[in-house]
Order: structure tokens, then sequence, then C-alpha cells
């Protein structure tokens, strides 16, 4: 399970640098600080479902890819919650700086991870963890 948390902590860092980057590209085309983090929370998990499908959770499944896909920005949506209250907060209770929307973007990475790891070990790629479950 730790070499697990470990390998969703690197997605999670790839998700940071393509949320952060999505968002930046937003902001340039003037979504806003809200709008643009919508984009770019989509993204981002976009990014870390394909990562962990293939590299946290690699046993495949028989599963539509695409019960999976729901599956688990359903899932990411839950912990997406989280990251964007923690990402409200700071962009709503610091001075405004050139870097605030992107500490926004690592205080919401952290609060959500929890969360996120949890649905998606125990609800997303369940199945996954079963089948590699040695049977009596």
């Amino acid at each position: 399970m730790f070499r697990q948390i470990f390998r969703f902590a690197i997605a999670g860092v790839l998700g940071f640098i393509v949320d952060a980057g999505v968002l930046w590209i937003a902001l340039r085309l003037g979504l806003g600080y809200f709008a643009g983090r919508t984009v770019s929370f989509l993204a981002a998990v976009w990014t870390t479902w394909q990562v962990n499908r293939r590299f946290t959770f690699s046993e495949r499944s028989g599963g539509s890819i695409w019960h999976e896909w729901w599956r688990y920005l359903s899932a990411m949506s839950v912990g997406g919650c989280v990251n964007y209250a923690a990402y409200s907060v700071v962009v709503l209770t610091q001075p405004r700086t050139a870097f605030l929307p992107f500490i926004g973007v690592a205080a919401g990475s952290i609060a959500g991870l929890f969360v996120n790891f949890v649905s998606a070990r125990w609800w997303v790629f369940r199945h996954r963890r079963e089948q590699q479950q040695p049977h009596p």
C-alpha cells in the first residue's frame, strides 16, 4: 500500500503541474480565478486518472473504461470539493500576488490528497485490487 501511496503522490504532482499550467493559460485568456480553476481541475483529473490507472493501480480489469472514468471523476470531485474549498480560502483571504492562484492550487491539492487516495483505492479501482488478492 505504501508503494501505491507514493505512486498516487507522483500522479498528484503531475496533476498539480497540469492544474497550475492550465490555470495559468485560463487566467491569461481572461477566465478568472474560479472559472479557470474549474477548467484546470478537469484537466488535472483526466491526467491523474491516466497515470493512476496505468501506474498506481495498474492491474488490468475487464471493466468499461468509460465506467471507470465516470467513477474516477465522481470520486475526485468529492476530493475536488475539499480541494476547491482550500483554494477558495487562499485566493479570497490572502493578498493578491502573481503567485496567489498557484499557492491556492498547492493548498487545495494537499487538502484533497487523502480523500482522493481513499476514494480511488477503495471505490474506483477496487475491482483491480480484488483481482490481485490471492484466492484460497
